[in-house]
């Protein structure tokens, strides 16, 4: 069991939460993920570890609610308990020969772009951060890209706050103008790490994108979160989540995320009715 320290809302769309884990907090490093059950009865879901301080002791997760599962974590509260919350687990980012760097995250994604940009930085690399959102009303942690990159780009769809339009239309601009990125790390729907690394494909730009299929052991064990990058099946909790960009098949990675949804949608439909009533999911 471990023990919920923070609860705050980042956005109208996504959550902040810092969980006791010490040991977590001593070992995880950028691109690693846990895995968590809410109670023991839940399903296992994993989530990027966001921030870690082995000071505290404590974890940071950012999630949207999304789910049945998300939904139920959503309300928990500060002093609650989580029963399973499991990790490091999967491979860090590897930022080999990197000079100057473009992280680029796309709505809860940003996330996870976090920790990459504060890592690049940390080790001195240059690190411009792209983040799109959808409305003024989705943007979060502008503060905490502002102090963790050289220039950040806020972009949203409507044109509500920052640069109207997508995040793959500034990427290529700041391409075309010679920022001369020769990495960059793309983490947001898939939609938008296919489009990213067709940007970069043109210009021979390395491209990380952080995957995040459906999970159930995160140990390589199940076979559920295979992927297939290069034409070679992969799998995200052991070899990832991690991939090269340019070698995914997208397209192939939707499909499978979309097995479960209709299952998924009427679990969450159950969790509302029960949660309006103040009580909890029993599975």
């Amino acid at each position: 069991m471990n023990r919920i320290t923070e609860k705050r809302s980042l956005s109208s769309a996504a959550m902040l939460m810092k969980v006791d884990a010490p040991d977590i907090a001593k070992r995880v490093k950028a691109g690693q993920f846990i895995i968590l059950r809410v109670d023991e009865m839940g399903e296992r879901i994993p989530l990027t570890v966001a921030d870690a301080d082995p000071a505290t002791g404590e974890v940071t997760i950012m999630f949207q609610v999304a789910g049945a599962t998300t939904r139920l974590l959503s309300m928990k509260e500060k002093g609650d308990y989580i029963a399973d919350f499991v990790g490091p687990l999967g491979e860090p980012t590897h930022y080999d020969g990197a000079t100057k760097a473009c992280v680029v995250g796309g709505g809860v994604g940003c996330a996870i772009a976090y920790p990459q940009a504060k890592a690049l930085h940390t080790m001195g690399i240059p690190v411009d951060v792209i983040a799109g959102f959808k409305t003024k009303e989705a943007v979060m942690l502008e503060d905490e890209f502002t102090a963790a990159c050289d220039n950040l780009y806020i972009t949203t769809d409507d044109g509500s706050y920052g640069i109207h339009g997508f995040v793959t239309n500034q990427l290529e601009a700041l391409i075309n103008e010679g920022k001369g990125y020769d990495l960059v790390i793309a983490i947001g729907p898939i939609p938008m790490m296919k489009f990213v690394s067709k940007v970069t494909e043109k210009y021979g730009i390395k491209t990380i994108v952080s995957l995040n299929p459906v999970m159930i052991d995160g140990t390589g064990m199940c076979g559920g979160c295979r992927v297939t990058v290069g034409g070679e099946t992969k799998f995200a909790c052991v070899d990832g989540p991690d991939f090269d960009g340019h070698l995914v098949d997208y397209d192939g990675l939707m499909n499978r995320n979309s097995f479960y949804k209709e299952m998924e949608k009427a679990k969450d439909e159950h969790v509302c009715r029960i949660g309006l009533h103040g009580g909890h999911h029993n599975g």
